[in-house]
């Protein structure tokens, strides 16, 4: 059998990296969430996918197990951030914590718009601007949700999605080589389902993302991942479609996480043997 021809020089320069993201929402205790990151600490730290910086990660614990997470994953290629943060960075804001704080004990990522932070805590368009306003001034890439309500035709999906994404971005100020943004295409109604979204409704819908991305001067670096019921066999399917997932409860066992690895890593050995 004739062995495929290895990747031309620059090859692997020109293929986006995988990125996999896990928040963990309020599901585990702040003791479960540092044994996850220990645990997956090991993982990472001999896994192939790792090696050349083609799979990026991120996880998202509870704002309380941050410090924890952050020292477990130390010397790891896994970046650590926030389920949310405030649009002030000082004054007289009880409850509220900043991108500021947030940076300093370790965070490099922050989420805004979340599905449950819309439906549960009124984040409308509005405080998702200034909450992604507040991320970047404060060095946080921002994972930005954007999703529609209703299950419809991937048409509609696809412009009822990019409007959202139009309207919390539009207030972006200009930035030397533009700001960098991770995009989570959310659909709300697949949320916390047994089954992701269909993988040509999310290869649609993140197409017409990526266009709205690269059409806007004031973004440089961005990235369109699928989350919504994101599990092991969810990134084989879609394969080029996404530039990764943003996992959520699938992903809370370590080697459940560690069999979606494994898939992100050939994946991109895929893609380097075709590229």
């Amino acid at each position: 059998m004739t062995e495929p021809a290895p990747p031309s020089p620059g090859a692997q320069d020109a293929i986006r990296p995988i990125i996999l993201g896990v928040s963990f929402k309020l599901y585990l205790d702040v003791d479960s969430t540092v044994q996850w990151a220990k645990t997956v600490a090991g993982i990472v730290r001999t896994h192939p996918a790792l090696k050349d910086g083609g799979v990026r990660l991120f996880v998202l614990p509870s704002l309380p197990a941050v410090p924890g997470v952050v020292e477990a994953l130390r010397d790891t290629p896994v970046g650590v951030g926030a389920q949310d943060l405030f649009w002030e960075d000082r004054g007289a804001f009880t409850g509220a914590v900043s991108g500021t704080d947030l940076r300093a004990v370790g965070c490099t990522y922050a989420e805004v718009g979340h599905a449950e932070r819309r439906a549960l805590f009124g984040d409308d368009d509005e405080i998702v601007r200034r909450k992604l306003a507040a991320a970047l001034r404060n060095g946080l890439t921002p994972i930005l949700c954007v999703g529609e309500t209703v299950k419809s035709d991937p048409e509609t999906a696809a412009r009822e999605t990019a409007a959202e994404l139009e309207a919390v971005t539009r207030e972006l100020p200009a930035a030397d080589g533009g700001h960098d943004l991770i995009v989570a295409y959310e659909p709300r109604w697949a949320i916390g389902q047994a089954e992701a979204a269909d993988a040509d409704q999310v290869g649609t819908v993140i197409e017409r993302l990526r266009q709205v991305l690269e059409a806007d001067g004031r973004v440089g670096a961005s990235s369109v991942l699928y989350g919504g019921s994101a599990q092991p066999g969810t990134l084989s399917t879609l394969r080029e479609r996404t530039d990764g997932l943003f996992l959520g409860r699938f992903a809370h066992d370590p080697h459940r996480f560690g069999l979606i690895l494994d898939e992100a890593a050939a994946l991109r050995d895929s893609q380097l043997r075709t590229g």
